[in-house]
């Protein structure tokens, strides 16, 4: 590896030493660009990877809020502003326990360089809270985000930082924030994404990860001269990403066998039905239930406390979280001679994960790029916005194919090496370099 590369990750470890999920994000990064910086020494100047590795602006803040027994509650706050080289900040807002400082700036990394995939002038930045709001009332969400929306509105704009949703974050959160955004700065502006369509959103903004993913795997199936028809898919998750995806794979001829929550797996031997998808949806996004609701179902196999990764199928596609395929799990897809895995979610695969895969030539597209469908179309919501304009679905939807596609052949072009495609090497040169080229035209700043 190179020697600059390898003492700026030294470096790194040694600067955030309780952040791991950082530096595996990191890594993962500078070590698949690590050849590419050495053949181009413009990149070895004037702390660029230094630079780049550094977020510009961290803010975190409390957030009390009065819950529904009268009881103040007390939760952190954090906007991380991680790289504008190329546009404003832009990157989703999560509300989870588990959100903490490292993680955030995991994504806001991993944000900076899908932005820059996706060929649109935004650059990253990722947020959220460790509230939790499952079991929450309507209106204790309310007055948690409209509490949380008084401190991040100092620092957002349409033209400096735009937040999105993310886990435990949809339109209603969102719409709650920029109720909460236009009062306090008496404005209408293009602030959030994945607003309602009555307030500023976009048409297929709900859809579009899920739908982006299902375009990656295609072109990367056409690529190979393979059709997605008759192709037997384990999805994880349940939430946005997970449902649409199945949506589009069942649209386009394909077998969606699973769907899972924290607690359990849903496996459908001959595929999820358009019918079952609408009762899931309806389950997770109206009634905000479990999947055991579903253990009793005929034709439908409840695996309890199980992930999908034991089941055998032509392709996988984590749309959980972070992490959620282990070095086992990697053993046992590669084991029932899985060929492909599609990131749905921001980095589910750990590090050794990736490495079981690679090593048996399995097929493997990074979340920046196959999940970059979701930020694509938040940046098209900002391009309505600025116009005062709504497309229709199909424009929308057209100018998402076009997106991921674009961005495929920029991961061939990047990572194609003796007739076959390293995808993560190919997204994340690709990404860097337009990053790294707009810092350097840029000046040390």
């Amino acid at each position: 590896m190179n020697k600059y590369i390898t003492e700026v990750l030294d470096k790194v470890r040694l600067d955030n030493p309780n952040e791991p999920e950082f530096i595996q994000a990191v890594e993962e990064v500078l070590t698949s660009i690590s050849e590419f910086v050495s053949e181009n020494p413009q990149y070895l100047e004037n702390g660029l990877l230094e630079r780049l590795v550094e977020p510009e602006k961290v803010f975190m803040f409390r957030v009390p809020w009065i819950d529904r027994n009268g009881k103040v509650q007390v939760h952190k706050g954090y906007r991380v502003q991680f790289n504008s080289a190329i546009g404003p900040y832009k990157g989703g807002l999560r509300f989870h326990p588990s959100v903490n400082l490292s993680i955030l700036k995991f994504l806001g990394f991993e944000q900076t360089f899908k932005n820059a995939l996706t060929g649109l002038n935004l650059g990253g930045g990722k947020g959220g809270s460790n509230f939790d709001p499952s079991g929450k009332t309507d209106e204790e969400i309310m007055r948690f985000v409209q509490s949380f929306a008084i401190e991040l509105s100092k620092h957002i704009g349409a033209n400096i930082d735009v937040p999105a949703g993310d886990i435990g974050v949809g339109g209603r959160e969102i719409g709650y924030l920029f109720g909460q955004y236009k009062r306090l700065r008496d404005e209408f502006s293009g602030v959030l994404t994945g607003k309602g369509l009555t307030h500023g959103g976009s048409l297929v903004r709900t859809e579009a990860t899920g739908y982006g993913v299902v375009y990656m795997l295609t072109n990367v199936l056409e690529h190979l001269e393979e059709t997605i028809v008759g192709k037997r898919v384990l999805v994880s998750g349940s939430g946005n990403v997970a449902l649409f995806t199945i949506e589009k794979l069942i649209e386009l001829g394909a077998k969606a066998l699973t769907v899972s929550d924290s607690k359990s797996t849903l496996y459908v031997k001959n595929g999820i039905t358009k019918e079952l998808l609408e009762e899931i949806k309806d389950l997770k996004f109206v009634n905000r239930g479990r999947l055991s609701e579903f253990k009793d179902k005929s034709g439908v196999e409840y695996l309890e406390s199980q992930t999908p990764w034991g089941i055998k199928a032509d392709i996988a596609v984590p749309c959980a979280t972070e992490n959620e395929i282990s070095e086992d799990d990697a053993k046992v897809l590669s084991k029932n001679n899985i060929g492909y895995v599609i990131e749905g979610a921001n980095m589910p695969t750990t590090s050794e994960g990736y490495e079981v895969f690679r090593r048996n030539d399995i097929v493997f597209v990074p979340g920046k790029a196959a999940n970059a469908g979701g930020v694509a179309v938040s940046g098209l919501e900002m391009a309505q916005n600025s116009q005062r304009e709504s497309w229709s679905f199909e424009d929308v939807d057209t100018k998402l194919k076009s997106i991921m596609k674009n961005i495929h052949r920029q991961m061939v072009e990047n990572g194609t090496t003796e007739d076959r495609v390293d995808y993560v090497k190919g997204a994340n040169i690709a990404g860097f370099r337009k990053v790294a080229d707009a810092m350097i035209a840029q000046g040390v700043v």
